[in-house]
């Protein structure tokens, strides 16, 4: 048993004696580069497989064709940024507006309605016709004494969901708030 013990010691010494010598001869063939040679030769050749060009010539070129304002001339005729029909754009984003929700529900448990209805704001901004986000700038508008806008706001979230988790409670709102304004119509109108 120690024979074999001291065979496969005497084989492990030698492999790891050939595996170094190779090494050495390895190194001795060609010199060492630096990681970021290497990296730049490969960059290279994958540009030329590629048939990129460093040049300037590659660049797009942006200007308009030659006829571009004769073929358009009414739009240069409109006032300002009204040459385009593109408006103010938002980022689409479900993500923020759910956590838009999120942030103002904590304001609206709070009574802070004004904070709740700045992010249930910011959350139609990321979702325009965001249904929920409609209900709740109603609720703050009514907690907020301003039932026009709540009224509006009420009317948006039955547009977009008329059978929605708040429709029933949307609609009793409505027709509080439309009672309570044909009251106060009625009271401020001469007799």
């Amino acid at each position: 048993m120690r024979q074999f013990i001291v065979l496969l010691t005497l084989c492990c010494v030698v492999k790891v004696l050939v595996a170094q010598q190779q090494g050495q001869s390895d190194s001795n063939s060609q010199p060492p580069q630096s990681p970021s040679q290497s990296d730049r030769e490969k960059s290279r050749e994958r540009s030329a497989e590629a048939g990129e060009s460093s040049s300037r010539d590659t660049r797009i070129d942006l200007t308009p064709p030659k006829d571009d304002d004769k073929e358009h001339s009414n739009s240069a005729n409109l006032p300002g940024d009204a040459a385009s029909d593109v408006g103010e754009m938002h980022a689409w984003n479900p993500y923020r507006a759910v956590k838009d929700d999120e942030v103002g529900d904590y304001y609206f448990k709070q009574k802070n309605y004004k904070a709740a209805l700045a992010r249930y704001q910011d959350a139609l901004d990321y979702k325009q016709n965001d249904a929920v986000a409609n209900f709740k700038m109603a609720q703050c508008y009514e907690k907020l004494s301003q039932p026009d806008q709540a009224i509006v706001h009420y009317h948006e979230y039955l547009k977009i969901l008329p059978e929605g988790p708040f429709s029933k409670q949307a609609k009793k709102a409505l027709e509080k708030l439309e009672a309570a304004g044909k009251q106060s119509s009625s009271k401020a109108a001469p007799k």
